[in-house]
């Protein structure tokens, strides 16, 4: 209270001006004409372009409303805010595999736009925070602009971090489709079908990340690619030690006429035997960890119920 006291004039209606004053100045000064000046792709694209923009009069129009409108304003912000975070991080092509493996569309802007969504939405929890930090305790400013700092850094991160783990969830339920659709491949190849045909049937029949995977190389392979290079697509994207060498030995087998049937029966029953080998070596793992509440937790609450009788017993008889 002692603080709130020492600013004498200080107003939460005057703050709300000047952050608002502030804010519009701060838009001004990047919208200049010297500042949105357009780039190399903006001036040369319309020279480089198959076909001729669609007039704007034959384009659908949109109701509108106050979020299409709030997008097409803050839109240029949040790509300009996009930049300035990947020329910061930079790793585009880290960024672009990484969506590639969570099955997502490779826009690296997009995605840098979604970390900047994410440090705007830690940066206003960190004011809503602060503004009870000051109100209550009576924070420092300056406190509140690190902590408002600091959650806007933390949601960029957290999105970063978020993408990994789509990532690493989609490659688990790959692996775990693997074998089953393996199998289905072996059995259809053992059934006549020939690799195309066998791809196809295991498609239709079949749903997950793996089959959506297939079924991306099956349309790349119909759009004018050979089969073994648009297979060779799946492992690209997936980066899947186990699943590049299933394509490889698809490819082999295409490429020299070897028997397909065996070749697969063989990779499915490797993908068994590695995810076998995974789970004991977590197994093992998840041991040790469990070691700690053993050792630190039940084993001194033992050995006290087992000595406090003995100790009360000779302090009884002293």
């Amino acid at each position: 209270m002692s603080y709130l006291a020492s600013l004498h004039g200080w107003s939460w209606l005057g703050a709300a001006v000047g952050l608002v004053w502030s804010l519009g100045l701060t838009l001004v000064v990047l919208r200049l004409p010297r500042n949105r000046e357009p780039g190399l792709a903006e001036r040369v694209g319309p020279y480089v372009r198959d076909t001729a923009r669609a007039s704007k009069l034959l384009a659908r129009t949109d109701p509108g409303g106050v979020s299409v409108g709030l997008g097409r304003i803050f839109a240029p912000v949040v790509k300009d805010l996009g930049g300035w975070v990947e020329r910061i991080l930079g790793g585009a092509t880290s960024v672009r595999k990484r969506l590639e493996r969570a099955g997502l569309p490779g826009d690296v802007e997009r995605f840098r736009a979604e970390q900047v969504i994410w440090g705007a939405l830690g940066a206003a929890a960190g004011v809503v925070l602060g503004s009870f930090g000051v109100v209550a305790r009576g924070v420092s400013p300056v406190q509140v602009v690190l902590l408002v700092f600091i959650l806007a850094a933390t949601g960029v991160v957290l999105r970063d971090q978020f993408l990994t783990r789509q990532a690493t969830t989609r490659e688990q339920r790959i692996l775990t489709e693997f074998p089953t659709i393996a199998e289905l491949l072996a059995l259809a190849v053992g059934a006549g079908e020939g690799a195309v045909g066998a791809l196809e049937r295991v498609v239709r029949l079949s749903h997950g990340e793996l089959s959506t995977e297939l079924g991306r190389a099956l349309s790349d392979a119909r759009a004018g690619a050979s089969l073994p290079v648009a297979l060779q697509g799946v492992a690209d994207r997936t980066g899947l030690v186990s699943l590049a060498r299933f394509v490889d030995g698809i490819i082999v087998a295409v490429e020299r006429g070897t028997p397909l049937g065996d070749v697969l029966r063989a990779q499915a029953q490797d993908v068994r035997e590695t995810g076998r080998r995974t789970i004991m070596e977590e197994g093992g793992k998840k041991e040790i960890a469990m070691m700690v509440p053993v050792v630190f937790f039940v084993l001194p609450v033992t050995i006290l119920f087992a000595l406090y009788p003995g100790l009360a017993f000779l302090r009884v008889d002293v």
